[in-house]
């Protein structure tokens, strides 16, 4: 029934599938919408009146394996949201590449790692990744409560697998989040992403 159900979810993502456009800051963010790991469509217009956080990652990416074993990414998740955030993590990994996971397998990894986010995007189809240029596991945005996308890039500045790098990194995600609940402009709007590169479908196939 939760494959059936994912399956259509799938669908009507694909059928309302927006034109794409380059993201830009200070800008409406990219539309879009997706199937979660539970086969629930979620879509950017779900949360209007809201912040959010999309973050990429891959179980492959030794980068995300470095937020996610430390515990940096979860701890950062878990005090946007209680600060009224909606996080969404979203996995482009296409089905035949390292990091490609079912429904299912998504479910268990986010049990596992003990995520915080609102829900995990599975955007195996890359329509998604594609509407905001996606590039790097992890890849960072925040849309700001009036829709428009206020930052994105890198979501510190250590561009190290070692762990030992988080320690006195720069955080742009919780900056950006701070500043836009001060009512502050972004201090760092646009910062290089790196990480893994994100595993694209090929056009018009998932």
């Amino acid at each position: 029934m939760l494959t059936r159900r994912f399956l259509v979810a799938v669908a009507l993502a694909a059928l309302a599938a927006p034109a794409l456009a380059a993201p830009e800051i200070d800008a409406p963010a990219p539309a879009f919408s997706a199937a979660d790991e539970t086969g629930k469509l979620r879509a950017l217009a779900d949360f209007k009146g809201k912040v959010v956080v999309l973050e990429w990652t891959s179980d492959a990416c030794p980068y995300s394996h470095k937020h996610y074993d430390s515990g940096t990414m979860q701890r950062l998740q878990a005090k946007a949201r209680q600060g009224g955030v909606v996080w969404l993590t979203v996995i482009t990994d296409a089905p035949g590449s390292a990091g490609y996971m079912s429904p299912e397998q998504v479910r268990r990894w986010k049990r596992k790692v003990g995520s915080h986010a609102t829900a995990v995007l599975i955007d195996a189809d890359a329509r998604v990744a594609r509407a905001y240029e996606a590039k790097t596991t992890p890849h960072m945005f925040v849309v700001d409560r009036a829709g428009r996308l206020v930052y994105m890039g890198g979501i510190d500045d250590r561009p190290y697998v070692d762990p030992a790098s988080l320690k006195g990194a720069t955080n742009y995600v919780a900056l950006a989040l701070a500043d836009l609940k001060a009512h502050r402009p972004i201090a760092h709007p646009v910062t290089r992403p790196y990480g893994c590169s994100v595993k694209y479908a090929p056009v018009g196939r998932p």
